[in-house]
């Protein structure tokens, strides 16, 4: 399967006590094979990072294999944002939804409540 790693993941898997790591390890020795979004790389990367932690990152999830958020991932993001409620402040994680979504991806969050109203999502 494949799993688009959510913001809140990476930035507790890749940062200060790393407490998700052994997680994203655990799911990587699983089989599934995991990615990392544009959107997703975008608010990683506006945060306070370290050189280690984004050399971690490059590792793990080179920024030129981030999956791109093109027409069709907005297309239905904005079908999202027309079918959940409460939309406002959430334009975010509707973009990173419909990512995972139009490319057949489950995601990774620890704020599973972001994303639980949104139809045919998976979530790991």
């Amino acid at each position: 399967m494949i799993v688009h790693v959510d913001t809140s993941a990476l930035v507790d898997a890749l940062s200060g006590p790393r407490r998700s790591l052994d997680t994203l390890i655990g799911l990587t020795d699983s089989g599934h094979r995991m990615a990392l979004s544009a959107i997703v790389l975008y608010e990683w990367l506006r945060g306070p990072r370290t050189r280690a932690e984004l050399a971690a990152q490059e590792e793990l999830f080179p920024s030129e294999n981030a999956i791109a958020f093109g027409p069709p991932e907005a297309a239905m993001a904005a079908r999202l944002y027309k079918q959940v409620s409460r939309v406002r402040g959430r334009e975010i994680d509707l973009a990173v939804a419909a990512c995972a979504m139009a490319n057949g991806a489950a995601i990774w969050t620890l704020n599973p409540g972001d994303f639980r109203d949104i139809p045919d999502l998976r979530l790991v």
